[in-house]
């Protein structure tokens, strides 16, 4: 029955003959099958070069054919993704594709402990991103998330310090000593007179993939950020656990430029070649203070 019907973008020429850079399509819905088994909803972008100036253009369908076939019956690898833009290549040869290109984006949802009370847990998403590319028989790939954290200025814990010390100094101006119950009864009513401000943040972080790796880094790329940073965003809490959180954050103070330094230096120990994005949403300022750091060299994909 097809062969009856026309093929516009087979049987007609371009009626500007220009070649193109890209062509395809974007928020294609799909599903990825990850470590496990585990199958998670995604928004895919994917396009090929059209090299050829009078052809009048590509075959989505033959690409989303493609995705959808491979990215949900296949666990998701450098690999996978490799074979899956040499389909693409193939699928456009009458048009002279040289270039292949792929993007996803998901949401990664994982288990997290609380900090301190035993048995306690919930979940947290993590925003991730896998960029493929396969040009002139090259390929190149990169695994990006977001982590967010909790950020207390150096600059406002210092100033509270220096008020707290002052309104102390002031209290007991004519006291040559201060017994030991009077200070923590002061510390109880006025140690928090002032406090630093801190903030939610986000890191935004890449890592390139070699693209024989067997399995997607996911885990270790998340984990090696919250431990570069220190103070990751919380899931379920009790006191203790908000104790624990507030003591992390005092004993790790940060600059937006400490955060994006910090992470350069732990995924190029772990990772290799990688890129940095940070924003503090500051809670003194209506503007947001932002970071990046990349390792020399880096060249992101689209």
């Amino acid at each position: 029955m097809t062969a009856r019907l026309p093929d516009v973008a087979r049987e007609e020429r371009a009626a500007i003959p220009l070649p193109l850079d890209s062509a395809g399509m974007q928020g294609v819905a799909a599903m990825l099958r990850l470590d496990g088994g585990l199958l998670l909803p995604a928004r895919a972008e994917l396009a090929v070069d059209l090299p050829d100036p009078q052809a009048k253009g590509i075959h989505m369908s033959r690409l989303y054919r493609l995705l959808d076939e491979r990215a949900s019956g296949e666990q998701l690898s450098p690999p996978m993704l490799a074979s899956l833009l040499q389909e693409m290549l193939d699928s456009h040869a009458d048009c002279g594709s040289r270039v292949a290109w792929l993007a996803l984006a998901f949401d990664l949802p994982v288990r997290r402990a609380a900090l301190v009370t035993p048995g306690l847990a919930g979940w947290k998403t993590y925003p991730a991103r896998l960029l493929a590319e396969l040009r002139d028989g090259a390929i190149r790939m990169q695994l990006g998330v977001r982590v967010e954290y909790s950020s207390t200025c150096p600059c406002s814990a210092a100033l509270s310090r220096q008020a707290l010390r002052d309104a102390f100094a002031a209290d007991f101006a004519g006291a040559q000593s201060v017994p030991r119950d009077e200070v923590l009864d002061w510390i109880s009513e006025r140690a928090s007179l002032a406090t630093p401000h801190s903030q939610r943040s986000a890191a935004d972080v890449a890592v390139a993939l070699a693209p024989h790796g067997e399995r997607l880094p996911l885990a270790a790329l998340i984990d090696t950020a919250e431990d570069a940073l220190g103070t990751p965003v919380q899931t379920a809490v009790k006191r203790a656990d908000e104790q624990a959180f507030a003591l992390r954050n005092g004993a790790n103070l940060m600059y937006v430029e400490d955060a994006a330094r910090r992470l350069r230096l732990a995924l190029e120990a772990g990772f290799g070649a990688c890129s940095v994005r940070v924003s503090h949403v500051e809670s003194l300022h209506a503007h947001d203070a932002v970071a990046t750091a990349s390792t020399p060299g880096w060249q992101p994909l689209r």
